[in-house]
């Protein structure tokens, strides 16, 4: 068991680090960010287990020293708030964009929204992206390349929100996406056979290189389109606020990603 958790950890980290040394973060920094992360898993995983998280029980679970443990407890988070924010109502403007009839143009799908006015981007964005102003909001999907802004309004570019132009973004979706598949495969990992999270994925070894271009792009049509239908379907379910004061909202994610590489054989390198 610690072989294969030790293999699958390496596996991993790999990529991550990857990613870490091209945005210039030494060992050092990532070891210190690991060990809090520790820390602050110790006390969670200690207080779900009905015990009492102490600073010398989290030591004791972590291998960290009670001294280790207390500065890391007390050191201040690094979660990028505004970042994620940003993100996820982003994320919810373009889905009521692409699923909400009032912004749409029958039979042909996402309208050209004029700036103010009923039906317009302004409209949009209050609707779905809580209090972020309609300025702000363009600035982003505008920056991103998601919507371009001409003399008949606002025009939809891309079917999904990636923050491409904004670096800072596209690391929260690092931070935020990654953690929500493993927490996923994590639990899947305990978890009895009814209670089990949907986890799949499609592979082969063998597609022909010609072939990769016209499954990417069949691959990103047919999967926009469900994540779209899955998005219409939870805007549907969600707790009105005004009349379920005391119901607590639950937050439910549905992920999908593509990659694709040479096949590496046996004699590879």
């Amino acid at each position: 068991m610690h072989r294969a958790l030790s293999a699958a950890v390496l596996q991993l980290l790999r990529p991550l680090v990857k990613v870490l040394l091209r945005h210039g973060m030494a060992y050092g920094t990532f070891a210190e960010l690991a060990r809090k992360a520790y820390v602050e898993e110790g006390f969670a995983h200690t207080g779900e287990a009905g015990k009492r998280a102490t600073v010398s029980s989290v030591s004791a679970l972590t291998g960290l020293t009670r001294k280790e443990t207390k500065r890391l407890r007390e050191m201040d988070p690094l979660e990028d708030d505004a970042s994620a924010q940003r993100y996820s109502r982003a994320i919810r403007v373009i889905s009521g964009w692409t699923s909400d009839p009032r912004f749409q143009v029958p039979g042909v799908g996402p309208a050209v929204l004029p700036l103010e006015g009923e039906g317009s981007f302004a409209a949009l964005v209050k609707d779905y992206s809580g209090d972020i102003p309609p300025a702000a909001m363009l600035s982003v999907l505008e920056s991103s390349g998601t919507i371009t802004v001409g003399p008949q309004g606002v025009v939809l570019q891309a079917r999904a929100y990636i923050p491409a132009a904004t670096p800072l973004e596209k690391l929260g979706i690092l931070g935020t996406d990654v953690a929500e598949l493993i927490a996923t495969i994590g639990h899947n990992l305990e978890a009895p056979p009814g209670e089990r999270r949907f986890q799949r994925k499609v592979s082969n070894v063998l597609v022909h290189p010609d072939a990769v271009p016209l499954f990417r792009e069949m691959s990103n049509r047919k999967s926009q389109q469900l994540l779209e239908d899955y998005h219409q379907w939870l805007s549907g379910h969600e707790v009105d606020t005004t009349v379920e004061a005391d119901v607590r909202p639950w937050y439910v994610a549905v992920g999908i990603y593509y990659t694709d590489r040479p096949e590496q054989g046996e004699d590879s390198p």
